[in-house]
């Protein structure tokens, strides 16, 4: 329950944060001042952010007591092991759970501390004032690795929801013979385009479509 519940929550997140960024399309003005009101939250913007790391951490946690709890119920591995109904993403979503933490890390330290490139703090502000966020993320995906590394993260965050969308509504209590693959098929869809969506971004800057407000 803990897990499904978390999951959710961490996927209505994701979804969220995909439709703030994909104001970049828009122009400059849209996104800085969308995250110019985030900022403008003050306290209740870390306490938001420190109801999501509660929230991640709390999902890790029990996703991986369940996984060593599976593994105890069966010390024994089968002689002969083949999979009917159990997918790569379900039978791999400790792993890419993971991972798909390190690549949150990697990208908090990006684009929220802003750590990892030092052109970001040369950024002027734009005619509002607010910070060119437009700018720092065009000068971040820029770089090859960098969106290589981010496309790569989104891939197995796809893999992950594709299986754990579903799931969580089987785990509760929402299933039955005709609901659970319609759940199953609305989780698949769902996960791949959250991958079309945020891949789009890294793709249309590396591609010249979007460039930045400000030169350095």
């Amino acid at each position: 329950m803990i897990v499904a519940v978390t999951g959710i929550i961490l996927i209505l997140f994701v979804i969220g944060h995909l439709l703030g960024n994909l104001q970049i399309f828009i122009g400059p003005d849209w996104i800085n001042d969308y995250s110019q009101h985030l900022r403008d939250l003050g306290p209740l913007l870390w306490l938001i952010r420190g109801f999501l790391v509660v929230t991640v951490v709390l999902h890790i946690y029990f996703t991986i007591l369940l996984a060593i709890e599976n593994r105890r119920a069966r010390p024994e591995p089968y002689i002969d092991r083949r999979y009917v109904k159990a997918t790569f993403a379900s039978r791999h979503m400790v792993m890419s759970g993971l991972i798909v933490l390190a690549f949150i890390i990697y990208h908090l330290a990006h684009f929220t501390v802003r750590v990892t490139d030092r052109r970001f703090g040369l950024l002027k502000a734009d005619p509002l004032g607010h910070y060119d966020v437009y700018s720092m993320m065009v000068y971040g995906f820029q770089n090859y690795y960098v969106s290589g590394f981010y496309v790569l993260g989104l891939f197995l965050l796809a893999l992950h929801l594709s299986h754990g969308s579903s799931s969580f509504f089987q785990s509760l209590g929402l299933n039955d013979k005709k609901l659970t693959p319609r759940l199953a098929l609305t989780g698949r869809i769902l996960a791949w385009l959250l991958f079309v969506g945020y891949t789009s971004i890294p793709v249309a800057i590396l591609l010249g479509l979007i460039k930045p407000a400000q030169q350095l």
